[in-house]
């Protein structure tokens, strides 16, 4: 009694199971009851929230935001046509969720219209109408926006729900019957208030982990009370019968709502979770109204400086998908979503962004968000384009962010109440590192345009400073390219694109092979090549306790892991400073003494099959790593092969676990001038820092297996073939990590 809660969600659960004994809230003893008061009290702090009771309101707890749009998809009482009536519409606002579009599937065979509309048309296509025409009309209709789009962070005017409920917008003053508003506020209550005696939509979904970040998969449908004796349910779970037979057709629905549409047990340890949740929000931020004012801040500092920044050349950094100039936080959230361009226009894609932003910590949405509707309106895509695109092999959710030099997606930066000025300042400086052309400029006059309608002054030069520590940095241009066809010493040769005649000098000075994915390299002088690349290249990997593929950004100490294959005994050497080295071997011809040797694992997005090596390696990861470990191998009766789009252009398209491809080649010739703009830029900007990398180490940064001394930095950009031996590789180039391989 009297324990005080701390901050950590985790924690507080700990705490809660040690000091109360709760039970399944669908009996009596005193556990039990113990869990139906508490999450009955939760209920009614969720309705205070939003600013009404229970009176008005129900809560029924989901799984998410999509479970609760996925409830109402199946119990509105949709109508299909008759003699007298019409059919009922669907309609939703075309900047919305996947989640609501996904309705269609509900009500495709049910004979419902869905009507899809676009933001201008509902004022715009409003117009008067009397409202004792089509009064007797009773057919259901619902239309469906989202308080705020979850891709740019524009508010819709919650003025719309009133408006559609009483005919007097668009779509509902084109059609006789009774309409039904469903306020997506999964994306608004994260950092705004809502108020639903002012606002009273019939359907409210929300998840609590976008309001508090914890607890994950749990989610709310508020549904108004006068709207849930409409609602019709067909499956009956635990917990939601006043009675029924098991011989007959016979049920009878509980009288309470919450209790009629929550099938089984919920899950009332996260719900119970809340209390904590909204008493943490309360202590630490003051609630809604100041959580507000603090992230609208933040979000139109960060557009103010990121919308004026230029290259050296001053052409934009950044091409903005907003509505509004982020004046007004009634009219725009939390969110900026944005592409980056190079010096000369160009989009850089957003996966390449992504990438480059976890290595400085940054974390990033990118895509399209679940927002297909938004995506095309802002980023110009068509209905065709999406097809084509497709064609090409991207997806949803895929690293496919350009096609034909056009974003298929963004970038998004979303601010919640823990976000600090310091989060923006490193934002802006990670992306003048590494995405600005030297000097960095500002766009004065739109800089000044932008703070005539804030009190903020001396953005310009607070720009111009926190991005250069006071000192513009200067980079030399690229140097061209050349596309001459070059061969090496060693009897190899690289082609271009656009072969020339004559031929250049070209040497292969470093082979390098991985055994294990993210630890030391192993240099030989020749090597084997075989059906998935260099031999034993990438062979194994090391995972977690929880089988997760570890890499340097989870583990940074798997660097200091150097494996050696000895291919006469047929062995992998693991070695590492005070360790004793044990031997693996290459092949493991006998049977696995335990049920869970062979498992299945993700490498880069997709599914393989492993082996475990045994208990003495993972002993010996596990000791040096600090952690539970166990080091694992691609099964040899597994094929694994390159993504789509990529398959036709190589002969052999089998991989180990490499990311994307069976080697990765380095030029020596452009990693020297790499080093050179570093030095440069070290000693403009960083006078006390660390000495820069040097070029071999360097090198090894990039993990490349072949390292090849060009004659001029970058030509490889124009390779379509290498030649080394009788080998023959065909090159093209991809970005990893925000590094770029060939």
């Amino acid at each position: 009694k009297g324990f005080t809660c701390v901050s950590g969600s985790g924690s507080f659960q700990y705490i809660l199971l040690m000091f109360l004994f709760l039970g399944n809230p669908h009996s009596h003893n005193p556990s039990s009851r113990l869990t139906h008061d508490t999450v009955e009290h939760v209920r009614y702090r969720i309705l205070q929230h939003f600013n009404t009771t229970p009176d008005e309101y129900s809560v029924i707890f989901t799984s998410g935001s999509t479970a609760a749009l996925k409830l109402v998809a199946e119990s509105f009482p949709w109508r299909p046509p008759t003699a007298t009536e019409p059919a009922s519409q669907f309609c939703y606002l075309t900047d919305n969720h996947t989640s609501v579009v996904g309705i269609r599937g509900v009500i495709s065979a049910l004979g419902v219209v869905s009507l899809p509309v676009s933001p201008e048309e509902i004022e715009a296509r409003a117009k008067d109408v009397d409202q004792s025409e089509g009064s007797s009309c009773q057919t259901p209709h619902l239309f469906c926006y989202p308080a705020q789009s979850n891709f740019s962070g524009r508010k819709y005017p919650l003025g719309y729900v009133r408006g559609i409920q009483a005919r007097q917008l668009y779509p509902a003053c084109d059609s006789k019957g009774r309409w039904f508003v469903l306020l997506d506020a999964a994306s608004f209550a994260s950092c705004s208030p809502l108020d639903l005696q002012e606002h009273s939509a019939n359907f409210v979904p929300f998840s609590f982990y976008k309001m508090f970040g914890f607890p994950t998969g749990l989610g709310a449908l508020l549904v108004r009370n006068d709207t849930a004796a409409l609602l019709r349910k067909t499956y009956f779970g635990g917990g939601t019968a006043a009675a029924y037979l098991a011989g007959d057709n016979y049920y009878v629905p509980a009288s309470n709502m919450s209790n009629r549409f929550e099938d089984g047990t919920v899950s009332f340890l996260d719900i119970i979770a809340l209390n904590h949740s909204f008493d943490s929000l309360h202590t630490l931020t003051g609630g809604m109204d100041k959580i507000q004012v603090h992230t609208f801040g933040l979000t139109r500092y960060t557009y103010m400086l990121l919308s004026s920044l230029c290259h050296g050349n001053g052409q934009p950094v950044a091409q903005i998908y907003s509505d509004s100039e982020f004046e007004n936080p009634s009219t725009q959230g939390a969110i900026l979503n944005f592409n980056l361009m190079d010096c000369h226009g160009q989009m850089i894609g957003y996966s390449q962004v992504d990438k480059l932003a976890s290595l400085f910590n940054i974390h990033l949405r990118t895509g399209c968000f679940c927002n297909t509707g938004a995506c095309q309106l802002f980023l110009g895509i068509t209905n065709q384009v999406v097809k084509s695109n497709l064609q090409a092999g991207h997806v949803c959710g895929d690293n496919i962010d350009l096609v034909d030099g056009r974003p298929t997606g963004s970038v998004r930066v979303s601010f919640g109440y823990m976000s600090t000025f310091q989060d923006c300042q490193n934002f802006l400086n990670f992306v003048a590192d590494c995405f600005v052309e030297k000097p960095v400029k500002v766009d004065q006059d739109k800089l000044d345009r932008l703070k005539s309608n804030t009190s903020s002054k001396g953005s310009s030069q607070c720009l111009l400073t926190m991005l250069t520590n006071g000192k513009p940095d200067h980079i030399d241009e690229r140097e061209h390219a050349s596309t001459d066809l070059v061969v090496n010493q060693r009897g190899g040769k690289a082609i271009t694109k656009d072969a020339k005649s004559h031929e250049k000098a070209q040497t292969l000075t470093n082979i390098y092979i991985y055994p294990i994915k993210s630890c030391a390299a192993f240099e030989v002088t020749d090597w084997p090549v075989g059906a998935l690349g260099l031999l034993h290249d990438r062979g194994w990997m090391v995972v977690n306790g929880n089988r997760v593929c570890l890499n340097q950004k989870r583990e940074p100490r798997l660097c200091l892991i150097h494996p050696q294959i000895y291919l006469p005994s047929n062995t992998l050497l693991l070695q590492a400073s005070g360790m004793n080295t044990i031997c693996v071997p290459l092949k493991n011809h006998s049977e696995p003494p335990q049920s869970h040797r062979v498992c299945q694992n993700m490498v880069c997005g997709d599914r393989v099959e492993t082996v475990d090596c045994g208990d003495e390696a993972a002993s010996w990861l596990s000791e040096f790593l600090g952690q539970p470990c166990r080091l694992i191998r691609q099964s040899p009766d597994f094929s694994r092969n390159m993504k789509k789009g990529h398959e036709k252009e190589v002969s052999s398209t089998a991989l180990s676990l490499v990311n994307e491809a069976q080697y990765l080649i380095v030029n020596r010739a452009s990693v020297d001038l790499l080093q050179r703009h570093i030095t440069n830029r070290y000693s403009i900007t960083c006078y006390y820092c660390l000495r820069p990398l040097d070029t071999q180490t360097l090198i090894s940064r990039f993990r490349a297996n072949l390292v090849i001394s060009g004659k001029e930095p970058f030509e490889e950009d124009d390779w379509s073939h290498l030649i080394i031996g009788n080998t023959h590789f065909q090159v093209r180039m991809q970005i990893i990590n925000g590094d770029t391989y060939y």
